[in-house]
């Protein structure tokens, strides 16, 4: 299929040229929503800058991606109601299918991670964690190696009826998995195994703030969880010895009071550990926080508009000095220059993808 926005191919919004060395990005969609699946681009290290290169659509709603350590691979979710996940080579202008996409046993997969083997995909509709393995080839083994239940709910009965799985990540140390789950305003950790999963612990967030997604500080001894059903980020403790966290403190993502709408979607953390982004649905903001020398603190700073609507997903390129949304409503991925002393982001250009869900870096 034609590939979106190939008439803005080497300029940004200002119509300035993409010069420098080129790398690469991938872009997730929701193709039932008129997404292109996923897209390969051009990433200028230089200027931050993305240029389309070409879409392949041959898995269904690829709305979150990771790569693999040497990028060679990269794995896509399927967030359908049959619920898959896929491999796909990224040599070329587009990725190509290693092998048939395999079925994670659980509806409605939203977020996954590559770790020691194995490609764990978070499943918001069964709640549930499913853990499938990796060939050496990168190839995905024809059946998942198991699926760990989660049990719960939570106080808002439209939203937490049950357990729903958002996001699946490893710790900085590479010894545990953590599982957030929207559900029931927990983050579970669990311990890494050949056959998949095993739940260590349960750890119990404020009740009814519905936990999305979590990022860790680059020193390994804090993480923040971004909470979607009220627009706060926790603060939490990381041992990484005994797999521990522990809430410390929950700060607003705004500045005051909502008009509207206001869902909370995704959190990063500048490399270097200064400053921390979210992004909030509904107002349609980038939020900056200020973090102190160890990650114990982060502190509200100022908002931007993400520049589209809907902002599903945040990503900060490898250098820190670029930070990406990708708006699923407006149907485009804005980027941002990152001032270094404030971490206040600044726009610089856009191109189109409808129904953009996710941004990743090769």
């Amino acid at each position: 299929m034609a590939p979106p926005g190939r008439g803005a191919r080497g300029a940004n919004r200002e119509g300035n040229a993409v010069v420098g060395q080129e790398r690469r990005a991938y872009i997730g969609s929701f193709t039932q929503a008129g997404g292109p699946g996923i897209v390969t681009a051009a990433f200028d290290a230089g200027s931050g800058a993305l240029t389309v290169l070409g879409a392949s659509d041959a898995v269904a709603d690829p709305s979150y991606l990771a790569l693999s350590a040497d990028g060679g691979t990269l794995y896509a979710v399927s967030e359908s109601a049959e619920g898959a996940v896929a491999a796909f080579r990224t040599a070329g202008d587009t990725v190509r299918p290693l092998g048939a996409p395999v079925s994670v046993r659980a509806a409605g997969p939203t977020h996954l991670a590559v770790h020691e083997g194995l490609v764990h995909t978070a499943n918001y509709g069964s709640g549930s964690v499913t853990s499938v393995p990796v060939a050496d080839d990168g190839s995905l083994a024809a059946a998942a190696a198991g699926v760990v239940e989660h049990q719960g709910s939570g106080p808002d009965t439209d939203r937490q009826e049950g357990p729903h799985a958002h996001q699946v990540l490893p710790d900085p140390s590479g010894r545990w998995i953590l599982s957030v789950d929207l559900g029931t305003d927990s983050v579970r950790v669990c311990a890494p195994g050949d056959a998949g999963l095993t739940v260590r612990h349960e750890v119990a967030l404020r009740p009814g703030t519905g936990p999305r997604h979590l990022a860790f500080h680059p020193g390994g001894r804090f993480a923040y969880v971004l909470n979607e059903l009220t627009p706060t980020l926790t603060v939490c403790s990381w041992d990484p010895d005994g797999g521990t966290l522990r809430p410390l403190a929950e700060t607003s993502v705004l500045s005051g009071e909502p008009d509207g709408d206001a869902y909370p979607s995704e959190v990063v953390v500048a490399p270097d550990g200064r400053f921390l982004w979210t992004a909030t649905r509904g107002v349609d903001v980038i939020s900056v926080f200020a973090l102190d020398d160890a990650g114990a603190t982060a502190r509200l700073t100022a908002s931007v508009d993400c520049g589209g609507a809907w902002p599903r997903d945040l990503a900060v390129d490898p250098s820190g000095r670029f930070l990406y949304a990708a708006n699923e409503r407006s149907g485009d991925v804005t980027w941002f220059a990152v001032d270094e002393d404030s971490g206040l982001p600044r726009i610089a250009g856009a191109i189109g993808v409808p129904a953009a869900s996710c941004v990743v870096f090769a």
